[in-house]
């Protein structure tokens, strides 16, 4: 039942984590905030935030690598084709690669968490806050965190319980 919930919660997050406006500001704010905390606390990851059309903002903290930013890609290019979390495919299919018959090819799209869409009221999902680093879980964790700051909303209300 617990990834029943976590499902839920998820798409609660996906549905209330939403921006009033993006743009260069917002994903300097974000993506700031995020390399800040990672910095502060020693977590390596690497974070991207953007619109579909372009990356915004990126940037890497120690013990990193090129692979963050390949699994930043592969995650973003599952934000946008599903419309979803990328942690939410892992919970509601888990982190098996895409089957040949799914189109999605291994090389492009990944099962994993980190990826969460950028939502605008009025608009739709115009893009991504994605992070790489850490377990998916966490990689996840740290995007809802950043946007419940962003927006004023108490992080507790929408963290994922610990596992």
């Amino acid at each position: 039942m617990a990834a029943a919930e976590d499902i839920a919660l998820v798409k609660q997050q996906e549905q209330d984590l939403v921006l009033a406006e993006f743009d260069e500001a917002v994903a300097f704010k974000l993506g700031s905030a995020i390399r800040d905390r990672a910095l502060a606390e020693g977590l390596s990851l690497v974070v991207d935030v953007r619109s579909w059309d372009r990356q915004m903002f990126f940037a890497a903290t120690p013990g990193t690598s090129a692979d963050n930013a390949e699994w930043v890609r592969r995650k973003i290019n599952t934000v946008r084709r599903f419309q979803r979390a990328s942690y939410r495919m892992v919970l509601e299919r888990g982190e098996a690669p895409f089957s040949p018959q799914s189109g999605a090819d291994p090389a492009d799209y990944v099962i994993a968490g980190g990826g969460f869409p950028i939502r605008v009221k009025g608009a739709g999902i115009v893009g991504c806050l994605t992070i790489s680093g850490l377990p998916g879980r966490s990689d996840h964790g740290v995007a809802v965190a950043a946007l419940c700051d962003h927006l004023g909303f108490d992080r507790a209300v929408y963290a994922l319980p610990a596992e």
